[in-house]
């Protein structure tokens, strides 16, 4: 599809949070939308961003930063700090007045916005919950289900990363009417092969139980090569859930140390229960590394015949895998060339042109579109 946009100025009040994978995926979206003079106004809740994401903010001309500690709607007892929120959220909306609201967070899309809204599931609780403990969450989260199908069915238009995601919202929270996916891209100058070294390597919140890092760690002792972990062990709520005695820990890295250890693994592993997307793996992809999946729908999804997969909790079948991979160098570098090439496709030019048609379709439907149409127009 080739899309043309005017360079006319929009606003765009993105919200994120700086715990995970979304705060990567809001600064790749504005580097991308940058060539399209689309300026994206954060608003972020939970822990502030550390001065390293802040230094990388401040590196993105068409960015700017406003930053809060109210909890995210997943956290516990939330719910007065998720109004408090809204709150400073309509202001920045008042004051900034963006032409699209993007969300990347449920329970504010049904607050009285101007601008017409797009809210993105990136992953929920109710199908954390029942990928990583096989039963539906308890009663505790009635509120939580009740606030995100609020902000769902409020939406203007609802986006997922992979049609598995967007088929666990509509089975949790009701049919959606406007819907689509959208794939994450990742900027590929940023991660390179290296010299293999004899190393499998994973990425993901220790205290996370979806990335189920603890099964690689209870097989890592029966590999021949010698296993590494990144991630943070504290859970943002507090304390330590899990302890990895039998892989070594780097802990929670930077962007740059973390593409050295890409370039220097030779396999990615991350037998995950949940994975709506897995940046991680794109990432490892891009710098030449196997990879090892668990065998849930969205990484089959993205990955296809790219990656190996293993059901979770196999822990036998995982170390097999492994084993065979590690004795087995020509397999390797088959899978490596497949799995670079899958990645290659998730790139930041098909990212953002896919954004760019769901902002314009937003704004040509919005109700003032006499006002806020003119000169941002799709042609295809």
């Amino acid at each position: 599809m080739n899309t043309s946009f005017s360079k006319i100025h929009k606003r765009v009040l993105m919200s994120a949070d700086a715990v995970g994978g979304v705060w990567t995926y809001a600064l790749e979206l504005t580097r991308a939308l940058e060539p399209h003079n689309i300026e994206i106004l954060l608003a972020t809740m939970g822990a502030p961003p550390n001065e390293e994401q802040r230094e990388e903010a401040r590196k993105i001309p068409n960015l700017s930063v406003f930053k809060s500690d109210y909890k995210l709607e997943w956290m516990e007892n939330p719910w007065r700090e998720v109004r408090l929120a809204g709150e400073w959220l309509l202001e920045l909306e008042r004051r900034l007045k963006p032409d699209i609201v993007h969300l990347n967070g449920f329970a504010h899309g049904s607050l009285a916005w101007h601008a017409p809204k797009l809210v993105v599931g990136h992953s929920c609780v109710l199908s954390w919950w029942q990928a990583v403990n096989s039963e539906n969450p308890p009663a505790a989260w009635n509120r939580y289900k009740h606030e995100v199908v609020k902000g769902l069915h409020a939406a203007d238009l609802v986006v997922a990363p992979t049609q598995a995601m967007l088929d666990s919202l509509e089975e949790n929270y009701g049919l959606l009417p406007n819907k689509r996916v959208v794939p994450n891209g990742r900027n590929a100058e940023l991660f390179h092969g290296g010299n293999k070294e004899e190393i499998a390597f994973s990425v993901g919140r220790l205290w996370d139980e979806a990335k189920n890092i603890s099964t690689l760690a209870r097989v890592a002792p029966n590999l021949s090569w010698r296993v590494y972990v990144a991630g943070e062990k504290t859970h943002p709520d507090g304390g330590v859930k899990q302890q990895f005695d039998n892989v070594n820990l780097v802990g929670r890295l930077s962007p740059e140390p973390l593409a050295e250890w890409y370039a220097r693994a030779a396999i990615y592993v991350l037998p995950a229960r949940y994975e709506p997307f897995g940046l991680s793996v794109l990432e490892a992809a891009l710098a030449g590394c196997v990879l090892v999946l668990g065998d849930i729908p969205s990484l089959r999804e993205v990955w296809q015949d790219s990656a190996l997969f293993v059901p979770p909790d196999d822990g036998r079948m995982l170390c097999e895998v492994l084993t065979n991979l590690m004795e087995n160098k020509n397999r390797r570098e088959e899978l490596v060339r497949k799995s670079r090439a899958r990645a290659l496709e998730f790139n930041l030019r098909r990212m953002a042109e896919n954004y760019l048609v769901a902002y314009s379709e937003l704004l040509t439907n919005a109700p003032q579109t006499a006002e806020i149409n003119e000169g941002f127009v799709c042609t295809s």
